[in-house]
């Protein structure tokens, strides 16, 4: 491991975040939905694959679960089946129009699983947002009307530290960081840690971290195997027990416009988001 350090010049070795391990408690049992955002600020690290999939594991466990997709590219609607051109009431309109949430929501294939989907018009909203009263509680004013009806809402966060990934992280009871396991992925987390600490210290202090999922996981590769220890060593029992293996069925499903619980029940992608679901679930129940 020293070796690994002194070759790739790790990052993570210079995060100063000491308030990370005072904020990793056991969360008692609450009639409220409990509010988890995915954010990472790099693409392409597993967020919007892990929140489609996630929430389709939870549901099939019988928990109530909605996704709020929060990222204008707007691949968690799509990614469950939702037609973006046939929406008539997304994310946008409830933020900048006033909308009734309720009107947002959509089904999904699964039984237990809503959405309320995105559009193109989000990367426009934040100038937009700017001459609104409370700007950075916009979302959370939202989804406070609806917390109750669901057991978990999950929030996909684009790949940004913008004004709506604000929103997200001041609406949320928690947050997972997915860290796909190659070099440059660790590089932007101690700027998504900075942003969270100043999130909980200004405009939710109730904002804990859930934990850090590795995604893109390779056994077969040393690198990935020395990330996971890395990443294991300096957040210890924040990182979640489960990894999230590359797979090709999990790559394939999104175009099906299914999780990968319905495309291949039997698939290590479809098995390790099952797991991952477990885990949260025992988290927030014990």
């Amino acid at each position: 491991m020293q070796k690994y350090e002194k070759t790739f010049n790790l990052p993570l070795s210079h995060i100063k975040y000491v308030s990370l391990q005072s904020t990793f408690h056991r969360r008692k049992k609450n009639q409220m939905g409990k509010i988890i955002a995915l954010a990472n600020q790099k693409g392409g690290v597993g967020k919007t694959t892990t929140t489609i999939n996630l929430a389709a594991s939870l549901a099939t466990l019988e928990k109530s679960v909605l996704v709020v997709d929060a990222d204008p590219q707007a691949n968690a609607s799509s990614g469950l089946g939702v037609d973006i051109k046939e929406v008539d009431c997304s994310l946008y309109e409830c933020i900048i129009d006033h909308a009734d949430v309720r009107d947002a929501i959509y089904t999904t294939d699964i039984d237990g699983l809503d959405i309320i989907p995105s559009h193109i018009d989000l990367v426009g909203a934040e100038i937009e947002m700017l001459n609104i009263e409370n700007r950075e509680k916009v979302i959370k004013n939202l989804l406070d009307t609806i917390r109750q009806e669901y057991d978990y809402i999950l929030i996909d966060c684009s790949p940004s530290l913008g004004l709506i990934t604000v929103n997200a992280l001041t609406a949320a009871d928690s947050v997972i960081i997915p860290v796909q396991c190659e070099y440059f992925a660790l590089e932007g987390i101690s700027k998504l840690l900075n942003t969270i600490k100043i999130i909980k210290s200004k405009l939710n202090p109730a904002l804990e971290i859930e934990g850090f999922l590795l995604t893109m996981y390779d056994s077969r590769l040393r690198l990935a195997n020395q990330i996971y220890d890395e990443v294991k060593r300096h957040f210890q029992e924040l990182v979640f027990k489960t990894v999230i293996q590359r797979n090709v069925k999990l790559s394939e499903s999104p175009s099906h416009g299914l999780p990968v619980i319905l495309y291949d029940a039997d698939s290590t992608g479809s098995k390790n988001h099952l797991a991952l679901a477990k885990e949260i679930i025992s988290k927030s129940e014990s």
